[in-house]
C-alpha cells in the first residue's frame, strides 16, 4: 500500500525495518555460535584461559546484543499491528 504519490508508508516503512531487524538477529545468532565455538577451542583444545575470558567476555556482550534485539523486534511488530488498525 503507498499513497497517491508512490511513496511508501509509514507501516510499510516500519515492516521493512523489521524485516532488516530480523536479519540482524538472524547474523547475531550466527555469530553468537561461531565465537561459543571458538570459546570452546580456546578454552578445552588450545587451553589458552586468558583469551577464552576475553572472548567470554565478548559472547556475553553479544548475548546482551541479541537478547535486546528481540525485544526490540517484539516490541515493533507490536507498534505495526497498533498502525495497521488505524491507531496513530
Amino acid at each position: 500500500m503507498t499513497d497517491q504519490s508512490g511513496e511508501k508508508t509509514k507501516l510499510e516503512k516500519s515492516r521493512n525495518i523489521i524485516a532488516q531487524l530480523k536479519e540482524m538477529d538472524h547474523y547475531a545468532k550466527a555469530n553468537i555460535e561461531k565465537l561459543t565455538e571458538f570459546w570452546l577451542l580456546l578454552e578445552g583444545e588450545m587451553k589458552q584461559k586468558q583469551l577464552a575470558k576475553k572472548l567470554e567476555a565478548l559472547l556475553t556482550h553479544q548475548n546482551a546484543f541479541h537478547d535486546a534485539l528481540a525485544v526490540l523486534v517484539k516490541d515493533y511488530e507490536a507498534e505495526c499491528e497498533r498502525l495497521e488498525k488505524g491507531g496513530s
